[in-house]
C-alpha cells in the first residue's frame, strides 16, 4: 500500500489519506479480526500518529462503522450479480446463492456482528443515520432482487430471508474463526469442530429451511 503525503492539504490528498485509513483498518481486520483493530494500529501502518487519524475519524467505531457500509454496498452487488436474469429458483438454490454472496464477504460477515454490538450504537447521530440510509438501500435493493427471481417470495418473505441471513451469516462466521484455545479444544472433540467450521454449508441448509417457510403456500 502506497504512502500518503505527510501533510494533507487539497481535498484529494484528504480523500487520499482517509482511503489509505480504511485501507489499513480493512487489512487489519481481515488479518486478525475486527474486535482486535485499534487505532495505533491504524494510524501505524500508514505512517501517521494515532492524533492524525482523529481529523478523519471520530473513534474507531467510526471507521469500523466506513467499512461496515462499503460492506453493505459489495454485498448488494455480488448477490445481485449473482441472482441475475434467473426466474423460477428452487428454495435451495435461492439459499447457495445467498450464502455462496455471504462466504465471498468474511470481514462484512464480522463487521455484522460488531455494528450491532458497538459500532452503529457509538458515533455520532447524523453518522449512525448515514449508515443506516446505505443498509437500507442495500437491503430494499437485495429484497426487490430476491422477490425478481420468481422463488415463490413476495416482499415481507424477502425479508425475512435476508435477516435470517443477515443474523444467521453474523453468528456461524463467529462460530468459523475459532481461538486458539478452541481450535485445541475441537482437536481433541473433533464433534463440535464438525458443527462450529462449516459456515456456507450450515448457513445454505438453515437458509433453504427459512426459504420453504417464507414461500407462497401455492408455490
Amino acid at each position: 500500500m502506497s504512502q500518503p503525503k505527510r501533510r494533507a492539504r487539497s481535498p484529494h490528498d484528504k480523500q487520499e489519506r482517509k482511503s489509505a485509513l480504511l485501507d489499513a483498518a480493512r487489512d487489519l481486520a481481515i488479518e486478525q479480526g475486527v474486535r482486535e483493530v485499534t487505532l495505533v494500529e491504524v494510524s501505524a501502518r500508514v505512517g501517521l500518529h494515532s492524533s492524525a487519524l482523529r481529523r478523519y475519524f471520530d473513534s474507531r467505531e467510526e471507521l469500523m462503522l466506513e467499512l461496515a457500509e462499503q460492506g453493505w454496498a459489495q454485498w448488494c452487488d455480488r448477490l445481485v450479480n449473482d441472482l441475475g436474469d434467473a426466474r423460477g429458483l428452487t428454495a435451495d438454490q435461492v439459499a447457495d446463492i445467498i450464502s455462496g454472496s455471504l462466504d465471498q464477504l468474511p470481514l462484512f460477515c464480522d463487521l455484522l456482528t460488531h455494528v450491532v454490538l458497538s459500532l452503529e450504537g457509538s458515533v455520532r447521530l447524523e453518522r449512525a443515520r448515514r449508515y443506516k440510509t446505505a443498509a437500507s438501500a442495500a437491503y430494499d435493493t437485495m429484497t426487490q432482487a430476491l422477490v425478481d427471481a420468481g422463488a415463490g417470495l413476495d416482499h415481507e418473505a424477502a425479508q425475512i430471508l435476508l435477516t435470517a441471513a443477515m443474523s444467521c451469516g453474523a453468528y456461524l462466521f463467529q462460530l468459523s474463526r475459532p481461538t486458539a484455545t478452541l481450535r485445541e479444544l475441537y482437536e481433541q472433540e473433533p464433534r463440535w469442530a464438525h458443527d462450529a467450521l462449516r459456515f456456507r454449508e450450515q448457513l445454505t441448509t438453515l437458509l433453504t429451511t427459512v426459504t420453504r417457510g417464507a414461500q407462497h403456500p401455492q408455490s
